[in-house]
C-alpha cells in the first residue's frame, strides 16, 4: 500500500471524548458504543474510554460491543435498559459511528424523561446527512466527527500523480473537525456533509501545475 487516505482515528476519537467532558463540565457519566467486528472500532472505543478516564469527575459507565449491521433491531431495547441501568448517571453517549444514534431517538423520546435529563449523543466518525440534521435541530446528537470525502478524494488523486512519478507520499493527514449545532451551518453543513471552505481544491490545482 503507497498510504492511506484518511483521518487519524485517535485524534476522532479523542476530540469527540472531549466535547463530551467539556460539555458535562467535567462530569460526564459515558456510555460507550463500539462495534468489536472491525478493528478500527475498537480503537476508537479504546480511545474514548481512556479520556474519560482520565477525567477525575467523569464516569465511564460501560461499553456496550453492539453491532452496526444491526442497530435498527438492538438499539431500542438496549437503550431503554441503559436508562433504567443508569438512572440519573447517563449524560452522555460516544459511538464509533453515527449509525447507532439513528435509532436511539424514539426510546428516549418514549422514557417520559425531560430533555435536560436524557443523554447528549457524539458520534467519533462518519457525519451522515441524518446525523447533520439531528445536529441541526438539536435533538438527539450534540456532535459528530465527518470525513471529509471530497477533500479525500483529491488527496487521492494528488497521491497517485506522486506513486506513478515515484514521489514519495504526501503524509498528509486530514486534521479533525468536530460538528455542533455552532458550527453546523458551515464548511459544506447546508449539504449535510463535510467539505472544508478552504480552497483546496485550487490549491491542488496550482500545485499540479
Amino acid at each position: 500500500m503507497f498510504t492511506n487516505v484518511t483521518t487519524d482515528a485517535d485524534d476522532v476519537a479523542e476530540i469527540a471524548a472531549l466535547s463530551a467532558v467539556a460539555e458535562s463540565g467535567g462530569k460526564a457519566g459515558v456510555v460507550i458504543f463500539t462495534d468489536s467486528a472491525f478493528s478500527v472500532a475498537v480503537a476508537k472505543s479504546d480511545a474514548m474510554a481512556e479520556v474519560i478516564r482520565q477525567c477525575a469527575g467523569c464516569t465511564l459507565l460501560s461499553v456496550e460491543d453492539t453491532p452496526l449491521a444491526d442497530t435498527s433491531n438492538r438499539m431500542p431495547q438496549l437503550t431503554t435498559s441503559l436508562l433504567q441501568r443508569n438512572q440519573g448517571q447517563w449524560t452522555h453517549s460516544l459511538g464509533i459511528n453515527d449509525l447507532y444514534f439513528d435509532f436511539i431517538g424514539p426510546a428516549l423520546t418514549a422514557s417520559g424523561l425531560p430533555d435536560e435529563q436524557l443523554p447528549r449523543n457524539l458520534s467519533a466518525g462518519d457525519g451522515s446527512q441524518s446525523a447533520y440534521e439531528r445536529i441541526r435541530a438539536d435533538m438527539f446528537q450534540s456532535g459528530t466527527v465527518p470525513e471529509p470525502l471530497n477533500l479525500h478524494g483529491w488527496q487521492l488523486v494528488d497521491e497517485l500523480n506522486r506513486a506513478f512519478a515515484g514521489a514519495p507520499p504526501s503524509g498528509y493527514s486530514t486534521p479533525v473537525h468536530l460538528v455542533v449545532p455552532d458550527n453546523v451551518a458551515y464548511d459544506g453543513g447546508d449539504r449535510n456533509l463535510y467539505d472544508p471552505d478552504n480552497q483546496y481544491r485550487e490549491a491542488y490545482l496550482a500545485y499540479w501545475k
